[in-house]
């Protein structure tokens, strides 16, 4: 079985007085402080949290 491909999501601004939906894409992605890193798997579900709160998030190819 092939390696899944990964991403690695850092949160880079703070989600005080963001939307309430985008502040749960922050937490369904597991961030919960500012600068944290988490590496996830790169699924469509995963790509689309992180493109609609893109503006609060840093994503490097893992």
């Amino acid at each position: 079985m092939a390696k899944q491909k990964t991403i690695k999501v850092t949160l880079v601004r703070s989600p005080i007085g963001a939307q309430p939906r985008h502040k749960e894409c922050v937490r369904g992605l597991g961030l919960k402080r500012m600068h944290q890193t988490v590496e996830l798997e790169d699924t469509p579900s995963v790509r689309g949290m992180v493109n609609k709160i893109d503006y609060m998030v840093r994503v490097d190819e893992a």
